[in-house]
């Protein structure tokens, strides 16, 4: 039992980092496209650099400490509960990776943006890939 207890908190954290690294290549994959699309997608008369400053402002905002806990609260809810469903897993994975927009805006003081769906579709993607990620090297046996 100790042995157990022992093993589920080395393996717990190795595959939070394997998922977060699954999310984070996801992230950058998808995400690298997108922003070429809106790049090229910009008037003519739009300055692309302002266009660049803002998106990369944004994705500050979205690397923030705020995107770990919503993850480490599923993880800890599927840990404690012992859920072994690979559903709940990837499903908590994409709308904890989906709320982090929202999260990141909630310190600032001006009035709360939506972000666009194409950022929304990125974050789910990713969140979903990261929940399953865990599932399979950790969740299965919780």
């Amino acid at each position: 039992m100790f042995w157990r207890t022992v093993g589920r908190l080395i393996l717990i954290p190795i595959a939070f980092v394997l998922a977060a690294c699954a999310a984070a290549a996801i992230v950058v994959s998808l995400g690298l496209e997108h922003f070429t699309q809106a790049m090229h997608s910009a008037q003519p008369g739009e300055e692309t650099v302002i266009r660049t400053f803002y998106i990369f402002q944004q994705m500050t905002a979205l690397t923030s400490g705020l995107s770990v806990i919503p993850a480490l609260a599923v993880i800890i809810i599927g840990e404690v509960g012992r859920i072994r469903s690979w559903l709940f897993y990837m499903i908590g994975g994409g709308v904890s990776l989906a709320c982090v927009p929202l999260l990141a805006q909630l310190g600032q003081s001006q009035a709360m943006t939506m972000p666009p769906a194409t950022v929304w579709q990125v974050l789910a993607t990713a969140g979903f890939a990261a929940g399953l990620v865990y599932w399979l090297i950790a969740g299965r046996t919780a």
